[in-house]
């Protein structure tokens, strides 16, 4: 019997090596391009070793991701995407059927992305005057900033292969928060720029682009 469409999809053939953390942080980054997303669920027992749940808030997000990303190659393995069985706490405790079991899951709750909004709003300032200081030269190389501690370059690189030309990723030592990408033409960086500009690699960073300095 086929499952019907849901707001929470079950990702698995993933890779078993990747330590927990960095797994919900990754698929965050790669999911979250489709729609907000309440949680992301993934366990290191013995059982669910190689799975994940990502929780979107609405169904069309959560099918849109699992036809875009079915057999993406994720940490070198294709995921394998459907939509979950049974309903997410997150979505029973929205809907007001939740039943709570002896261990309760962390509640992300819907406030999560505003302050966020509220630190863009405060640093809108500062946007202005970058926008203001001359048109940017197009430039095959981008610069990212305002990248969380915790980015590394697999992470990135998941993120920008997904466009055509995709050549590299290049961390700078010693600064967790800026990176370069680099690509074939001036276009197709451009175009990975546009789709990028502002992205949540994680809950709270927005990513910035700008074409690195010639």
């Amino acid at each position: 019997m086929e499952i019907p469409p849901n707001q929470t999809i079950y990702v698995n053939n993933l890779n078993e090596k990747i330590k927990k953390e960095e797994l919900k942080r990754s698929l965050y980054a790669i999911f979250s391009q489709f729609g907000a997303i309440l949680d992301v669920v993934a366990m290191k027992t013995l059982k669910m070793r190689g799975q994940a749940f990502v929780v979107f808030r609405d169904i069309g997000s959560a099918t849109n991701a699992l036809r875009s990303m079915q057999g993406f190659p994720f940490y070198d393995k294709p995921m394998r995407i459907q939509f979950a069985r049974s309903k997410s706490d997150v979505v029973s405790k929205q809907d007001g059927t939740f039943v709570e079991r002896k261990r309760e899951k962390r509640k992300p709750d819907e406030d999560k992305p505003k302050p966020s909004k509220k630190k863009a709003a405060e640093g809108g300032g500062q946007r202005q005057p970058q926008q203001k200081s001359g048109p940017e030269l197009p430039n095959k190389i981008l610069f990212l900033t305002n990248l969380p501690e915790e980015t590394s370059d697999k992470m990135l690189e998941m993120l920008f292969k997904q466009f055509p030309g995709f050549k590299e990723v290049r961390l700078v030592p010693g600064r967790h928060d800026i990176a370069f990408v680099e690509f074939d033409l001036e276009l197709q960086a451009g175009q990975a720029k546009e789709a990028l500009q502002g992205f949540k690699i994680s809950p709270t960073n927005a990513m910035k682009i700008t074409y690195a300095k010639k």
